[in-house]
């Protein structure tokens, strides 16, 4: 479900910003706004990132490999991570760049192509309502989407915390889109009433600046994914309720969880089973726990159990220190 909804999405958001990039280009070269390239310079990133989630999420569902065993699911991880660098790098510091080339023309009294001297003055305007149409129905998809899987979180809790990368990715670059039209419009109209050309200098700068810090934010989580997050809580109590119910499992001594993947969690644990067990009762204990396991977090395809006589007084080894360089 949640798979698909992120697809669903992504591409809802890539045909909106498809169209939405063309318009924009053209506004551009028919006026010289600056806000409006840099607009359009945005929507041609975003249509990349929405390539680039799709592109993570075929390339995620490869079969397993003796060099790759446990599978490719980070790859929609990496491919996300990209997405921020694309958005930082193409997105913002552009937008940065053109404000500031922008600006050195207008301070030169040599702007080129000025919309207050084009007939074409009423097209950004025009061009950026209809953006914001069409990116609000493709924030609203992602809304939709997301809404089936975050449960009670908030947005942003659920952008945190989420483990499928699509729909936080799409509902934070549709975000920064609409608040980025929003200033480009703000910017166009105070130019056109005033007559002052540095208002589209300013709504330019504002847009990469968002650009940069969308950008950074999805970095920063993606990053977190990359290194490898344990699974949610709720899904810990399951793993951990199961395990303990399992008939011949006397308690959990301890257990680790990794997310493989947005959907394969790797399960590890050291279980305390009786004293006089067989080795018989101990392997049957141990396949009713992944039985048990599974039934109750589907994601937990990846199971080690280790089984063990629980010590009170038992205290993990400490690992050993690297031994120190040879003198030369």
């Amino acid at each position: 479900m949640s798979a698909e909804g992120g697809t669903k999405a992504v591409v809802a958001a890539l045909m909106a910003n498809l169209g939405i990039a063309v318009t924009k280009f053209v506004a551009f070269f028919l006026t010289g706004v600056s806000s409006m390239l840099a607009e359009a310079i945005h929507s041609v990133a975003d249509s990349g990132n929405q390539v680039l989630l799709l592109l993570g999420g075929k390339k995620s569902r490869k079969d397993a490999t003796p060099e790759h065993p446990f599978g490719y699911g980070r790859e929609r991880y990496i491919y996300s991570f990209i997405v921020s660098i694309v958005l930082f790098s193409v997105g913002g510091l552009f937008a940065l760049y053109e404000a500031y080339h922008k600006y050195h023309e207008i301070h030169a009294a040599h702007p080129a192509d000025s919309i207050l001297d084009s007939r074409w003055w009423w097209v950004p305007p025009l061009v950026l309502g209809v953006a914001i149409v069409l990116e609000g129905m493709s924030f609203r998809t992602a809304i939709l989407e997301a809404g089936k899987i975050k449960g009670s979180a908030t947005f942003p809790q659920f952008i945190r915390r989420a483990k499928q990368p699509e729909l936080p990715v799409i509902l934070l670059e549709d975000f920064a889109a609409l608040i980025g039209l929003g200033l480009a419009l703000v910017a166009v109209v105070l130019a056109l009433v005033t007559e002052n050309l540095y208002f589209d200098v300013v709504g330019t700068a504002l847009i990469g600046l968002l650009l940069v810090c969308v950008a950074v934010i999805l970095g920063l989580e993606t990053k977190s994914l990359l290194l490898g997050e344990s699974a949610s809580d709720p899904a810990q109590r399951r793993i951990a309720d199961a395990l303990a119910g399992t008939a011949g499992v006397e308690r959990i001594i301890h257990m680790k969880t990794l997310h493989l993947g947005p959907e394969e969690l790797l399960v590890a644990a050291k279980i305390g089973v009786a004293g006089g067990a067989t080795s018989e009762q101990v392997a049957d204990a141990i396949d009713q726990a992944e039985r048990a396991v599974r039934a109750a977090e589907p994601t937990a395809q990846v199971i080690y159990l280790e089984p063990d006589i629980y010590r009170s007084d038992y205290v993990p080894a400490e690992r050993p220190e690297p031994p120190a360089p040879a003198a030369h």
